[in-house]
Formats: C-alpha cells, sequence, structure tokens
C-alpha cells in the first residue's frame, strides 16, 4: 500500500527549476530518504506534499487524497525548527498535544526520543541535539502515521546524531511511515528501507540502499598497508580476505595493517553526478 503518490511533479521559481517532473511513491510503513546536497530540491518537494506549497505542476496523493483531508494522520520536523523559550519539554508537548483530538503518552514520548533527564529542562536551555530531539517529538505528539523529518540532524554532533536515529528506528519498529530528507550519506544508508537520490531537481535513481550499491557502487577493495609500500586489490567476496592473510603469512610478507574500503551512497552519487555529495 502506497500512503504518498508523487506524479509529475515540477515547481518553477522564475527561470529556476527547483524540482524536475519527479515522479515517486512512499510505501506503508517503510523509512523512505530523499537523499541529496543541499539545494537539490528536496525541501521543495517535502513542503509541496505537506500542503505547504503550491506545485506548478504534477499530482499528489497521501492517504489516496488530498493532503488536506489527511492533517490528523501526519507529523512534521521542519528543516528550521525552534520552539518557545521559556517553556520546559514538557509543557511544550502538553502545548502541542492540546492541538489534536488524539495524542501520544507524553512520558512515553519524552522517554522514546531520549530527553527523560531533561523534561523539567526550557527550550532555551536545551542543546543543539536534544532540540532538535524534541522537535521530532512535536512531530509525534499526536501520534501520527506518516512523519516527515526534513534535514533532522542537520548541524549535530555525532554523538547527538546517533541519539536521533536511535528515536527513528523506533518509529519504524512501531510500523510509522517516515519520509526523511538527508544530505548524509550514512544516515540515509543506515535508515532508509528506500531510497531516491535528488540532483539538480531530478531523481536520478531509486531504490533499496544496498542495491543502489551493488549497481553503481564500486567493488569492495582490500589496502594491504605494508612496512614501506601499499598494495590495492578489489574483491568479490568478503570471505577472500582470510585467503590473502593467508597467502601473505604463507611467503613471509610483513604488513602493518589492512584496511577494508566498501562501497558506500557516496560512491553511487559520485558514479552518477561526477559530484561529492557535500
Amino acid at each position: 500500500m502506497n500512503v504518498i503518490e508523487v506524479r509529475g511533479l515540477t515547481k518553477v521559481y522564475g527561470n529556476v527549476v527547483a524540482v524536475d517532473n519527479i515522479s515517486f511513491d512512499v510505501r506503508k510503513g517503510e523509512v523512505f530518504s530523499l537523499l541529496g546536497p543541499n539545494g537539490a530540491g528536496k525541501t521543495t518537494t517535502v513542503e509541496i506534499i505537506e500542503g505547504i506549497r503550491k506545485p506548478t505542476k504534477g499530482e499528489i496523493k497521501v492517504f489516496g487524497g488530498k493532503v488536506e483531508r489527511a492533517k490528523e494522520k501526519i507529523g512534521v520536523l521542519p528543516q528550521e525548527f525552534q520552539s518557545m523559550e521559556r517553556l520546559t519539554v514538557r509543557e511544550t508537548l502538553e502545548y502541542f498535544s492540546s492541538f489534536y483530538k488524539k495524542s501520544m503518552d507524553i512520558e512515553e514520548l519524552i522517554e522514546m526520543v531520549g530527553l527523560t533527564e531533561k523534561k523539567n529542562t526550557l527550550y532555551k536551555n536545551l542543546s543543539g541535539g536534544q532540540k532538535r530531539a524534541l522537535g521530532v517529538a512535536i512531530a509525534l505528539v499526536n501520534d501520527p502515521s506518516l512523519i516527515f523529518l526534513d534535514e533532522p540532524t542537520t548541524g549535530l554532533d555525532p554523538a547527538a546524531r546517533r541519539n536521533l536515529w536511535k528515536a527513528i528506528r523506533k518509529l519504524k519498529e512501531g510500523r510509522k511511515t517516515v519520509f526523511l530528507t538527508t544530505h548524509y550519506m550514512e544516515e540515509a544508508e543506515y535508515l532508509a528501507d528506500r531510497v531516491a537520490i535528488m540532483h539538480h531537481g531530478k531523481i536520478i535513481a531509486i531504490d533499496e540502499p544496498y542495491k543502489l550499491i551493488e549497481k553503481y557502487g564500486e567493488k569492495t577493495r582490500v589496502i594491504i598497508k605494508k612496512i614501506d609500500s601499499e598494495e590495492e586489490m578489489e574483491i568479490n567476496d568478503e570471505r577472500e580476505i582470510a585467503k590473502i592473510i593467508e597467502k601473505l603469512k604463507e611467503k613471509g610478507i610483513k604488513y602493518e595493517r589492512i584496511e577494508i574500503k566498501r562501497p558506500t551512497l557516496e560512491d553511487v552519487f559520485l558514479k552518477l553526478t561526477g559530484e561529492g555529495l557535500t
């Protein structure tokens, strides 16, 4: 079952084509990631689907109809999120939950996003990562079936990013549908069931992460760091590494370490566009 259906979506600002005739579906219960660099058209796309912006042309269905009819089923974390500075975490969630007929248990929600120890802390005194976690909690306060997370971990340190990843994985375990936009390759690779790679307003590839890597990525490479030199080779199966080590021992070749370089979504992006994913 498709929760979102996008057909021929285009958005033009003057002479600039921000979104260029894209089509895709988002399935129920999956984490779907729109991956691409800043300026690729990701945020414009998600804001049109959410009903915030009007498309120049194209058709969009959310839960089989217009997004306006599905507002109670949707939660949103915008890219630029701010809350009320003089409310605590708990007060903020109680305030937003009052807008809906149905809402999640506040204590359960606070625990889910890792803010239990900060529930009585004012918003203005939270760290950047804690503020983004609260933003995710606000997006979930009405217990939505579909959650939009637009660049949820931008600007966060690695530890804060990992904590938010855990919260997003919990959503997936709870059979929520998550629409994630990101320019972090490892984020999409770790979280997403399917990835759509966006570049200059177009979707240039869409599939499960490992399938994209298999189709477009280079082979796994083994780098042998010797005392005075370096040797690199491609392998088809990582089980070959044991054979390589055994041969080195047989020949009495000394080495400092062996590195394994696996293909990634960034390699896929570079191959498809000729540009790095930054």
